[in-house]
């Protein structure tokens, strides 16, 4: 990983409206990413212009009011909420005498932050390497003007060349190991796909209430926090449905607006849990009623640049707990299909709800049947009892339970494969 700044930066923020672009970056969550980096935010400058200034981006003008209120209230970093190139980057560091980050700077910076596994951190610095080696001209500035002169033949040059074959030596040993882990990745899909359990994948935008809707249906120990990508790494869990069907439940990583193409690049291995999904949960912050049909575009751009735009997905609105007189309820398509879940992950409203369209959506074909299960074989009269759906029991004169039971029909195959003591099912009958 590369090394991060202690913290505590003192930050201008800098927002501009450029008339000629059809998308614009949303200034409020620059605020929001600039406080996920974990800097303080002292003064945040706004303008209009028609089209990017090629050498500063900001235009003459502005600079000078950037340079002035830099001067002013000592700041250590200005953060644009833009992607510069390298030249502007660098001329707008001479201009102003400290730190300059792009959007796409930024968010790297948090994604570092907020890597936890082996692999999420390699992710984060392929990443950052590739976006560093665009740029690596900038510290070396001095030197490559230098032409010759006694002592001073070369070293520039010489310099930027081991920097860069390090950076690619770097980047090369990262992929190789990255590979290694989309190889074990790709072991457990092919073990998924044996045992012919479903995968839905949650996506969404960051902060949408991903990680707080997955806790919540699988209980499993995920970080949750009101902030902007408190999720990397991607996280896998089983979850048994109410007729005690199971799939499994993928928690991703949140897309955001402007989502640099080296991070989408880097991350392909934890998207792959996206695109190879049986259905998506796109999940959708419902009380951010001004951005929400923006990002619902947003992410889907995304899914269609990964290759995920075709696969079945349902919208889940999450939050209506911060609406008022909102009810959990679903909506349907001209066919009948369930299209929008409104729902709370953390008050536990239209959960219920959640569950009835994953087992209508996921339904495989299911099998009835009545099965003997003899008085000393507890252990497979537990496990029918909490695997499969009990719809009547009684008992044998010798004590033995007579028992009718509905399963999915590869859990039934299985059980007669493996466990001879299930003996020969009678009465069997297919449903859906």
């Amino acid at each position: 990983m590369l090394d991060r700044h202690a913290g505590g930066d003192r930050a201008i923020l800098v927002s501009m409206t450029m008339t000629h672009f059809a998308e614009q970056a949303s200034p409020e969550e620059f605020v929001e990413l600039a406080r996920a980096a974990g800097v303080e935010i002292l003064e945040h400058v706004t303008g209009i212009r028609k089209m990017p200034d090629a050498h500063s981006f900001v235009g003459q003008g502005k600079l000078q009011e950037i340079e002035m209120l830099v001067a002013a209230v000592e700041a250590d970093v200005v953060l644009f909420n833009h992607s510069l190139t390298p030249a502007q980057e660098r001329n707008l560091e001479r201009a102003l005498k400290c730190r300059v980050l792009d959007r796409t700077g930024v968010i790297l910076d948090i994604f570092s932050l907020r890597a936890r596994s082996f692999e999420g951190k390699l992710q984060v610095e392929l990443a950052q390497l590739k976006h560093l080696s665009t740029r690596l001209v900038r510290g070396w500035t001095h030197l490559e003007r230098q032409k010759g002169g006694i002592g001073l033949r070369g070293p520039g040059e010489t310099q930027l060349e081991t920097d860069r074959r390090l950076i690619g030596v770097r980047i090369k040993s990262i992929n190789r190991r990255l590979a290694k882990v989309a190889q074990q990745r790709d072991l457990g899909r092919k073990a998924r796909r044996r045992a012919e359990l479903p995968l839905v994948s949650l996506v969404g935008y960051t902060n949408a209430g991903k990680s707080t809707l997955f806790k919540h249906l699988t209980n499993a120990d995920v970080f949750v926090a009101d902030q902007l990508f408190a999720t990397l790494d991607s996280t896998l869990r089983r979850v048994t449905l109410p007729d005690k069907s199971a799939l499994i439940l993928a928690d991703t990583v949140g897309f955001i607006q402007q989502l640099p193409h080296d991070l989408v690049a880097a991350f392909r291995a934890t998207l792959e849990e996206t695109r190879q999904a049986t259905l998506l949960l796109h999940v959708v912050d419902a009380s951010d009623s001004d951005e929400r049909q923006l990002r619902i575009e947003q992410v889907n751009q995304i899914l269609a640049d990964i290759g995920a735009a075709e696969i079945p997905q349902i919208l889940v609105y999450n939050k209506i707990d911060l609406l008022d007189d909102c009810e959990a309820r679903c909506e349907y398509d001209s066919d009948g299909r369930v299209t929008k879940i409104w729902l709370s992950a953390v008050s536990g409203m239209g959960i219920d709800l959640l569950y009835e369209v994953l087992l209508k959506q996921l339904s495989q074909e299911r099998i009835q049947c009545c099965v003997r299960v003899p008085t000393e074989a507890g252990d497979l009269r537990a496990y029918l009892f909490a695997n499969t759906r009990i719809l009547h029991e009684e008992y044998a004169e010798n004590g033995d339970s007579l028992l009718e039971i509905e399963m999915s029909e590869p859990d039934f195959r299985h059980l007669v494969e493996t466990d001879s003591r299930f003996g020969q099912p009678q009465g069997i009958a297919p449903t859906i």
